[in-house]
């Protein structure tokens, strides 16, 4: 049997062919990198974005919670007001029955 020799110029157009897929591939990963960190940093700032806005509406319903913010309302929409002391009543807290003492 006899082999079949690849001519120098076959050889030579097979590994410009390997370099030119080779050097496709890399820039073609490089692209697709490139184009997800663009991604990963656009998420990243909205990330930031999203998470100083949630501190900026936390703040806001701190302030509008507050008893100085909800007081008028309440005094006026509700008719409520902050009683007086002559009109608060403390009451003694029950003794829990394990705590009384047993009758002899």
């Amino acid at each position: 049997m006899t082999r079949a020799r690849l001519s120098r110029g076959s050889v030579v157009a097979l590994a410009l062919l390997g370099f030119v897929l080779v050097a496709t591939g890399v820039i073609a990963r490089r692209t697709y990198g490139i184009d997800q960190a663009r991604g990963m940093r656009d998420l990243d700032r909205r990330r930031q974005a999203l998470e100083a806005e949630r501190v900026k509406l936390d703040g806001e319903i701190r302030d509008a919670s507050s008893r100085s913010v909800l007081a008028p309302i309440a005094e006026q929409r509700l008719n409520m007001h902050v009683p007086s002391p002559d009109q608060v009543i403390m009451l003694p807290l029950p003794v829990p029955p394990a705590a009384q003492k047993p009758r002899q």
